[in-house]
């Protein structure tokens, strides 16, 4: 397959929104409410550090509390619970993410280019966020995977190319369930192999591998397994990606 990169030359560009009001008004925001934000901004990182490696079940309180340098019953001023404030994490992670695919995507009529976008994406992300991969990797294959934004949201996205007659799958379900899954594995495999400083990169190297382009060579894999022929499948895998400059994205 041609080579290309993660950041083509042109790029169907959606225009920034002004930031300057947002500035000025954090310019004059209370110094309470300022710390405050703060304070749940640490609580938020930590958390997410924490059961990206752990997961909600075997991170404590006070260890988000410790690892925030906050203390304990400050947390109670942000969060009712620890599944609170998991739930906030997931809100993130899986629902506002996805809420910024479908903006991103929105003006696509292929339902190819809507998966191949989606799937670059997200690699990409995981590639500057690892914390966030992490958290995606963990959560994506637990049971709440289907009810959450990104899954539902993968689940219809292939169900729509079905019913477009763009993707040929005899089990919609088990389509859903491969591309999700090689997703899943690829960002593992980003964080684990690919990304700089990854802890297994020398393993990659020692079997022939390459992790350059993964991101487009994942998305010309999963449209074949929905039944593009393989010259167009790389065809809309190496599409140059439309942008959203926002803060999702810069996160």
């Amino acid at each position: 397959m041609p080579k290309t990169t993660n950041r083509p030359a042109q790029k169907r560009a959606v225009p920034r929104a002004a930031t300057a009001p947002a500035d000025a008004a954090e310019a004059r925001e209370p110094r309470g409410a300022r710390r405050k934000r703060e304070t749940r901004a640490r609580l938020l990182d930590a958390a997410l550090k924490l059961m990206a490696e752990k997961g909600m079940e075997g991170v404590a309180i006070n260890e988000i509390t410790e690892a925030a340098d906050v203390g304990f019953g400050s947390f109670y001023n942000h969060f009712e619970s620890k599944e609170a404030i998991y739930a906030t994490l997931v809100e993130s992670v899986f629902d506002e993410f996805a809420d910024w695919l479908d903006r991103l995507t929105a003006g696509l009529s292929d339902p190819a280019e809507v998966i191949a976008v989606s799937v670059r994406y997200t690699l990409m992300r995981a590639h500057r966020e690892p914390l966030w991969g992490q958290f995606l990797v963990r959560e994506g294959f637990s049971s709440r995977m289907l009810d959450r934004g990104l899954g539902a949201r993968l689940l219809r996205d292939v169900q729509s190319g079905i019913a477009a007659k763009r993707f040929a799958v005899a089990d919609p379900f088990v389509a859903f369930l491969s591309v999700g899954g090689t997703v899943l594995a690829a960002v593992t495999a980003e964080l684990g192999f690919v990304a700089p400083g990854a802890p297994n990169a020398a393993a990659l190297k020692a079997v022939n591998f390459s992790g350059e382009h993964l991101a487009e060579r994942v998305a010309a894999a999963l449209l074949q397994t929905l039944g593009l022929k393989r010259a167009d499948a790389e065809k809309v895998a190496m599409r140059p990606l439309p942008i959203v400059e926002s803060a999702v994205e810069a996160e």
